[in-house]
């Protein structure tokens, strides 16, 4: 079986861009562009929420489960740039060549990863393969909304019906995990003014881990893993979190409750 990666991604408003974009004087701070972009976003659709293509990439967290071991970790240091966080997120798709899972990937991950991408000039071949070098991507690879090298678990629960769609948040809750603790998405650009980049990088990877742990259950719902192997996952799972540095995982192991299932 194919490594499994799962990931997320944490993004700020591109104030660069939005500079060039709008031709905003230098004078005006990073907070009145970004809080002046949020104002014609409303005004043309009524929300505050930025385009994709608008939105830059501060921290990539993942949880890798190859062969006997789990890793949880952020990529890169909290100084890097954007183009070296989403670099190293490619490399692992040509070292691993991953089952990749996410929470919304399809609906925003992937598609701000893709701008961003093509605005820094990123290759990722083994990501955007599909089929012409390699046949096993012909009809199974990670662009295709139906295939399966990337499965997104929201849109798929939803049967691809975005009336059905959840929140990763209170699915988790619902199944005994602790959820989001601490931050939710609309305080990382303020949590980011302040310079709290490791707090963001840390809400980040309990998102992940809220996600891989939905996957494994989304694995004893379709038969791949029977009680045993999935208790065994579970169990490892909570082994390597305790594993890591205490914060925030200490917090997250007092809030999992046991497994009922």
């Amino acid at each position: 079986m194919n490594p499994c990666l799962v990931f997320d991604i944490e993004t700020i408003p591109d104030i660069a861009g939005l500079r060039r974009l709008h031709d905003l004087p230098p004078e005006l701070g990073d907070a009145d562009v970004a809080a002046a972009a949020q104002t014609l976003r409303r005004q043309a659709s009524g929300g505050d929420f930025l385009p994709h293509h608008l939105h830059r990439v501060i921290a990539i967290s993942c949880v890798l489960r190859a062969g006997t071991k789990l890793a949880v970790w952020s990529l890169g240091e909290p100084t890097d740039g954007e183009a070296a966080l989403i670099g190293r997120f490619f490399e692992l798709f040509d070292r691993y060549t991953p089952q990749v899972v996410s929470w919304n990937g399809g609906g925003f991950d992937f598609p701000v990863l893709h701008y961003r991408s093509l605005m820094h000039g990123i290759a990722a071949p083994r990501y955007w393969e599909w089929g012409d070098e390699d046949r096993d991507f012909r009809y199974n690879n990670y662009l295709n909304r139906y295939h399966t090298r990337h499965i997104d678990l929201m849109d798929l629960l939803a049967q691809f019906q975005p009336r059905a769609y959840a929140p990763l948040d209170a699915m988790a809750r619902l199944c005994g995990l602790p959820g989001k603790l601490g931050m939710d998405g609309s305080q990382v650009w303020p949590s980011f003014q302040r310079g709290e980049i490791a707090a963001i990088r840390a809400y980040c990877e309990t998102d992940v881990v809220n996600t891989y742990l939905l996957y494994l259950r989304f694995l004893k719902l379709r038969g791949v893993l029977d009680a045993g192997a999935y208790a065994d996952e579970v169990a490892l799972t909570r082994n390597r979190l305790a594993e890591l540095p205490e914060q925030p995982w200490e917090a997250y192991l007092r809030e999992w409750s046991p497994d009922p299932v």
